[in-house]
């Protein structure tokens, strides 16, 4: 099993720039694909932002390439999402899951974590 734990997420002024965490608790967390989502009140659950177990090959929804990216360290067990150039758009509740194949549906995902609020404000 996968425990994660996000972090980082706070207010920050449109244009600004923020870096969520995920921190990962399990044995398996280096063989898997970890993916990023947002939501918003009223709204499905959004992806954004996947990578690989290597880190090797990344996955992006339209609307944040070139503006956010997403790392990670297997040696600390950690996942990073950087968000540039903040939009109002982008005010949601950041989630991390991890799969087995970075795919852009929720379903792919079995094991999530609790979440972590970012607003951009203007």
């Amino acid at each position: 099993q996968v425990q994660l734990v996000e972090s980082g997420g706070g207010l920050v002024q449109v244009g600004g720039s923020l870096r969520l965490s995920c921190a990962a608790s399990g044995r398996t967390f280096s063989s898997r694909a970890m993916g990023w989502f947002r939501q918003v009140p009223g709204k499905e659950r959004e992806f954004v932002a996947g990578i690989n177990w290597s880190g090797g090959s990344t996955l992006y929804t339209e609307s944040v390439k070139g503006r956010f990216t997403i790392s990670r360290d297997n040696a600390k067990n950690l996942v990073y999402l950087q968000m540039n150039s903040l939009k109002p758009e982008d005010t949601a509740i950041y989630y991390c899951a991890a799969a087995w194949a970075v795919l852009r549906t929720t379903t792919s995902y079995d094991y999530w974590g609790h979440g972590t609020q970012v607003t951009v404000s203007s």
